[in-house]
């Protein structure tokens, strides 16, 4: 490969992160599409832990924030059988069973990935991951996102220029947390430390877009999530499930 072609490639996928002031930092999404993971999971799935760890190793394996935007987002339906998961709640159930109706998926299930808005069984398999990851970064993005961390909170936009892509599209945010671990004395995991990452801890959306075609967000955050984590938006049809552009902003360091 070329200088001039190795360039071009790396422009593709850049993200602008910016240390804006001692107290602030910014991200700005690129001109490709990143790809949005979601992974449904629960404490109380015996089957998800190996799910965790393979979410966990998304960026070793060569998957930085401008390419995939990992979340993982706990369930609560599988607290009646011992053991309730302390990162569940109720909204993520619901998001998922919204997606399957979308995508006419009849059943909801853990653990379950949701690429781009779809299901995708073939996770496990890094090649097909691969493939499919590289599929979604050679798609043009159709919205723009800005995201900052501030020291008392988050602020996030979205711009979606085409007036076609408006109809029934919306932005998400969410603040995610890193290097959690929790010791399960209960349900099938009974007795097992259980390691997370890119844990949904605040979750905001779907927030509609405007007549000229953007959204906006600024919320008051803990220190404690955005310290080991970050924020994540994404901007979705909610009538296709497609996503339009996924971005994430870690925290500010130094």
């Amino acid at each position: 490969m070329t200088h001039r072609l190795a360039a071009a490639f790396l422009a593709a996928f850049t993200v602008s992160i910016v240390q804006a002031a001692p107290a602030e930092c910014t991200a700005r999404s690129g001109a490709s599409t990143a790809a949005l993971v979601e992974l449904y999971t629960s404490e109380g799935c015996d089957s998800c832990p190996r799910a965790d760890r393979w979410l966990s190793g998304v960026p070793a394996a060569g998957f930085g924030t401008a390419r995939v935007v990992p979340l993982a987002l706990h369930v609560d339906y599988w607290d009646y059988i011992g053991w309730k998961d302390p990162f569940a709640k109720p909204l993520f159930a619901a998001r998922q069973r919204e997606l399957a109706a979308i995508g006419r998926n009849r059943v909801v299930y853990t653990p379950q990935v949701v690429l781009a808005g779809r299901d995708f069984r073939g996770w496990p398999a890094r090649s097909q991951f691969a493939e499919a990851v590289a599929a979604i970064n050679a798609t043009p993005a159709r919205a723009t996102i800005e995201l900052a961390i501030a020291e008392r909170g988050i602020r996030a936009q979205a711009s979606v220029p085409r007036r076609e892509d408006h109809e029934d599209t919306a932005l998400f945010v969410a603040v995610y947390e890193n290097g959690l671990a929790n010791r399960v004395t209960a349900g099938e995991n009974r007795g097992a430390t259980l390691n997370h990452d890119f844990v949904v801890r605040e979750w905001w959306g779907p927030l509609a877009l405007d007549a000229a075609g953007n959204a906006s967000l600024a919320r008051p955050v803990g220190a404690q999530p955005l310290a080991n984590g970050g924020v994540a938006a994404f901007v979705q049809s909610r009538r296709t499930g497609e996503v339009l552009q996924a971005l994430a902003l870690p925290a500010c360091k130094g």
